[in-house]
């Protein structure tokens, strides 16, 4: 949801040894993708021996390598503290971000799998970096990335997810359109009316998601839509109604390859062919990415369930970035000026160094 120049810091070092680790700026190419990825990758500085190595992976929306969110730098935070620790953290621009190229809008979640292949390849070449010891990290859609990406590649040798992706991607869809509207500051009688259009434009696009006329078909169901709720703000006696469902905007997201590949996104079949150490953490106040019912997938799904290296955290207080929230809404994103949880990168960096 992936050449060298020395010594490119592209993230404040506050809070950090910076004696304890570097960071190099890279660009490599991508021998099956075609593509040139810029990225950043932080080194330990005890350069003795081969590391340990992580590939950070980005959820939804084009995102820059340090994971740039609402002013909030979370990937530069996670690789400060990982390479701090003795971890080689590679973090990638997105495609079209940066000095990657390719194009963003027409990639899938497979795609981007396809990246992260291409970034272990990358790694798996370096001299500092055991070949062995690789893993994966991915945020919100990135978990599902990973999951595709260590189906394909054996040679990965563990999966974190912060906040992933895993349920299907029509349950996915309804459990974070569920929690935002929700905790939205609209009346109960709103909230009903957005459940209701959701659920119709979800179930629509997955059940033509590889029809040529899906956009009709989604216009023609919320035509049909607005004809009842039309009778409702009657009913309702509504005389200043605020109401309003983009139609025109979800019909055309829904009809791109993203959308038509996500709604169908199923990780049970994709993690059945995951055998290695994975770790999934969600905050309790995550409204993107829902921990209760995302985290029992992680817990039972690896290995068709006979995955028994699997560890699930439920962070309490933190939202979707992993930092801590009083409202705990999107909006709060930008105000808040705490750092990424602590609590989280310990807990990240004692599961690796235990185990490699």
């Amino acid at each position: 949801m992936l050449l060298v120049a020395v010594g490119d810091l592209s993230f404040s070092t506050k809070g950090f040894a910076q004696s304890t680790f570097k960071a190099d700026s890279v660009v490599f190419s991508g021998a099956t993708t075609g593509l040139q990825y810029g990225a950043t990758i932080t080194l330990p500085q005890d350069n003795r021996r081969k590391h340990t190595a992580v590939i950070i992976v980005s959820g939804t929306g084009q995102q820059d390598r340090d994971g740039t969110m609402a002013g909030h730098k979370i990937f530069a935070a996670i690789a400060g503290y990982l390479s701090q620790n003795g971890i080689v953290v590679l973090r990638v621009d997105d495609r079209g971000v940066g000095k990657s190229t390719g194009n963003y809008i027409e990639a899938t979640t497979a795609d981007f799998a396809a990246d992260i292949q291409e970034s272990f390849a990358y790694l798996s070449a370096r001299e500092d970096v055991d070949p062995g010891k690789i893993g994966v990290l991915g945020h919100s859609e990135g978990g599902a990335s990973c999951a595709i990406a260590a189906s394909r590649e054996p040679k990965i040798a563990f999966l974190i997810s912060m906040a992933g992706l895993c349920l299907d991607g029509y349950q996915a869809l309804m459990t974070q359109n569920r929690d935002l509207v929700n905790n939205a500051p609209i009346s109960g009688l709103d909230k009903q009316r957005y459940h209701n259009i959701n659920k119709l434009m979800f179930q629509t696009v997955r059940l033509y998601a590889d029809s040529a006329n899906l956009a009709q078909r989604l216009n023609a169901v919320y035509d049909e839509w607005k004809k009842n709720d039309d009778v409702l703000v009657k009913k309702e006696k509504i005389e200043f109604d605020h109401f309003r469902f983009p139609i025109y905007s979800y019909a055309k997201q829904a009809t791109t390859a993203w959308y038509r590949y996500f709604i169908k996104y199923d990780p049970a079949p994709v993690l059945a062919k995951v055998r290695i150490p994975v770790l999934a953490l969600n905050g309790d106040k995550d409204l993107m990415v829902s921990h209760k019912e995302h985290l029992a997938n992680w817990k039972r799904l690896p290995g068709g369930g006979s995955n028994k290296d699997v560890t699930t955290y439920v962070l309490p207080g933190l939202n979707h970035l992993f930092l801590p929230c009083q409202k705990c809404t999107v909006q709060e994103y930008p105000t808040i000026t705490q750092p990424v949880s602590v609590q989280a990168l310990r807990i990240i960096t004692d599961w690796i160094n235990k185990r490699f």
